[in-house]
C-alpha cells in the first residue's frame, strides 16, 4: 500500500511540474513575444523620428526643389506647373457664375451669384452626381456627354435669385483633378487618367475642347472660362474670403500644395509677363522626395507594391489615402514576427488598405478607459477578437507614431513654401500676417493630426510664427473655380474699360 502512494505522489508531483513547467514556458513564450513586439514598435518610433532639425533639412530640400522645378521642365521632382491663374478673385467680382468639379467617381455642379465687395456671395447652390462606372472606362464622348446633360439639367433649375446680365452667355469654372499639361488658363492636354478612370480616347486631347463639344451638343450656352485644379480653386476660395492668403495646401486622400509666385521669379515662363506681376504655380509637391525624408521598410514596401512605384512619396508618407495602410503592415509585422495577436496571423490583416486612415483616426481618438473603440474596429473590420488592454494601448501608440510623422513632414513642406517667398521670416518693421488656406479630410476630420501639424509649424517658424495664419478653407474647390471664371471672364475688359 505504501508503495503505491509514493508512486502516485510521485506521479502527481511529476504532472505538477510538468504544468508548471508548460506554464513557466508559455510565459516565457508570450514576455519574449511581448518583448519582441516592443522591439518592433521602438524601431519604427525612432525610424520614423522627425526632429526638428530633420524637418529642417526636409523644408530647405523642399526650398530647393522649387527653385528647380520654376527654372526649367523637368528639372526637379517637383512639376511647379505654370497654372495660367494670373487674376486671384478680389472680392469685386459680380454676377452669376458655375463651376464643374471633376475629380473621381462622382462629380459636382456649383452656381453661385456674387454681389461685389459689400454682398459677397449672395447665394449658392450645388448638386453632386455619381458617374456610372462604366463611363469611367467607355468613350470620351460619352463621358462628357453624361457630365453636359447634367450641367444643363442643373442649369434649367435656375432660381429668380439667380440672373445672368443679359446679352451675356453664362461662365463655367473647370476644375478637372487629373494630370494635366496645361497650355492656357482655359484648356489643357490629359497626360493620363487616375483614380479608377481609363479612357484612352481622352489622353493627349485638349480636355476644355471635349466639355465644350459636349456642352453644345446637349444646346447649352456656356463658355469655360478656366481650368484649374482642386488645390488652385482652394486658394481662390481662401483668397476671396482673405486677401493675406499666399498658398493652399490640400491634405486628404491625396497631397497638393499651390502658392502665388512672382512671375519674374519663373525662369521657364518665356510669354509675357502677366499685369499682375503674379502666377499661380501647381507644386504637384506630392512627388516631392529627399534623402531627408525618414522612410522606414513599410514606407519602401508599399511604395514598391503600389500602382506608382517611385513616384508620390511624399504623398505616400503623409496623406489619408497611405497611413492607415502603414499602421497595417506595421500591424502585419507584428502578428508573424512577434504573434502579436495569437498564435495565427489574422487572415484580414493581410489585405492591403483595409485599415482606412478614418479608422486609424477613431482609433487614435478613442478616450474610453478600456479603449473599446480600439477594441470594436479591431474586431469589425480584422475579425480580432478579445484584445487586451495593452495589445490596443501598443496599437494607439502606432496611430500617435505614424500620424505624428506625416503630420510633421506636412509642416516641413509648408515651410518650404513660405522660405521660397521669404515669409519664414519677420523682416524689420513687417507685420503683415499671411495665410494659409488648407482644406482636405484628412486635415478637417483628423484632429490630432491637425494639431500636430499646426503645432511643428509654430515651432520651426519660432517668433516669425505670429505672422503666419492657417485658415481652414472648406470646399474652396467647389466654389474657387466658380470664382475663378469670374476672375477671368471674358467680360472683365468690356467691365474695366
Amino acid at each position: 500500500m505504501g508503495k503505491v502512494t509514493v508512486v502516485a505522489a510521485a506521479v502527481c508531483t511529476a504532472a505538477v511540474c510538468a504544468a508548471a513547467a508548460l506554464v513557466v514556458r508559455h510565459h516565457m513564450r508570450s514576455s519574449g513575444r511581448w518583448a519582441k513586439a516592443m522591439a518592433i514598435l521602438k524601431e519604427v518610433e525612432e525610424k520614423c523620428g522627425t526632429p526638428i532639425g530633420k524637418l529642417r533639412q526636409v523644408a530647405d530640400a523642399m526650398t530647393v526643389e522649387m527653385h528647380a522645378g520654376l527654372a526649367s521642365e523637368g528639372g526637379s521632382k517637383l512639376k511647379m506647373i505654370i497654372s495660367y491663374v494670373d487674376n486671384l478673385p478680389t472680392g469685386d467680382e459680380k454676377g452669376l457664375f458655375y463651376a464643374l468639379d471633376l475629380g473621381g467617381t462622382n462629380f459636382r455642379v456649383v452656381r453661385v451669384q456674387l454681389g461685389g465687395k459689400e454682398k459677397g456671395v449672395i447665394k449658392q447652390e450645388f448638386e453632386e452626381v455619381s458617374i456610372p462606372p462604366h463611363l469611367m472606362v467607355g468613350s470620351s464622348d460619352a463621358l462628357f456627354d453624361f457630365i453636359a446633360d447634367a450641367l444643363k439639367k442643373f442649369v434649367d433649375t435656375e432660381g429668380e435669385d439667380f440672373h445672368v446680365s443679359p446679352g451675356r452667355q453664362r461662365e463655367l469654372g473647370f476644375t478637372f483633378s487629373f494630370p494635366v499639361r496645361q497650355t492656357s488658363i482655359a484648356s489643357g492636354t490629359l497626360i493620363k487618367w487616375t483614380k479608377g478612370f481609363s479612357i484612352e480616347d481622352t489622353v493627349g486631347q485638349e480636355v476644355v475642347g471635349e466639355l465644350t463639344k459636349a456642352i453644345e451638343r446637349v444646346g447649352l450656352d456656356m463658355r469655360v472660362s478656366a481650368l484649374v485644379n482642386d488645390t488652385i480653386g482652394t486658394l481662390a476660395g481662401g483668397r476671396y474670403e482673405n486677401s493675406n492668403v499666399i498658398a493652399a495646401v490640400i491634405l486628404g486622400t491625396g497631397t497638393n500644395a499651390a502658392y502665388v509666385e512672382r512671375a519674374h521669379a519663373i525662369p521657364k515662363w518665356h510669354g509675357l509677363l502677366p499685369k499682375s506681376g503674379e502666377m499661380v504655380i501647381n507644386m504637384e509637391w506630392g512627388n516631392f522626395r529627399s534623402s531627408h525624408l525618414p522612410l522606414t521598410e513599410y514606407d519602401q514596401a508599399l511604395d514598391v507594391e503600389s500602382l506608382n512605384p517611385g513616384e508620390q512619396i511624399f504623398e505616400k508618407m503623409i496623406s489619408g489615402m497611405y497611413l492607415g495602410e502603414i499602421l497595417r503592415r506595421v500591424l502585419l509585422r507584428m502578428a508573424e514576427e512577434a504573434a502579436f495577436f495569437g498564435d495565427t496571423v489574422p487572415p484580414k490583416l493581410k489585405v492591403p488598405f483595409i485599415l482606412r486612415t478614418p479608422d486609424m483616426s477613431a482609433i487614435h481618438h478613442d478616450t474610453s478607459s478600456d479603449l473599446r473603440v480600439v477594441g470594436s474596429k479591431l474586431k469589425d473590420i480584422l475579425e480580432i477578437s478579445n484584445t487586451s488592454l495593452k495589445t490596443r494601448k501598443v496599437i494607439v501608440k502606432l496611430c500617435d507614431i505614424i500620424s505624428f510623422r506625416g503630420a510633421r513632414l506636412a509642416a516641413a513642406g509648408i515651410l518650404g513654401v513660405l522660405k521660397k517667398l521669404g515669409k519664414d521670416t519677420v523682416r524689420e518693421g513687417e507685420k503683415q500676417t499671411s495665410v494659409i488656406a488648407l482644406d482636405g479630410g484628412l486635415y478637417e476630420h483628423y484632429t490630432k493630426f491637425r494639431n500636430a501639424m499646426e503645432s511643428a509649424l509654430t515651432e520651426l517658424l519660432a517668433e516669425a510664427s505670429e505672422t503666419i495664419v492657417i485658415q481652414h478653407s472648406n470646399d474652396g474647390s467647389g466654389i474657387g473655380a466658380a470664382l475663378l471664371a469670374a476672375s477671368h471672364s471674358q467680360y472683365l475688359e468690356v467691365e474695366d474699360s
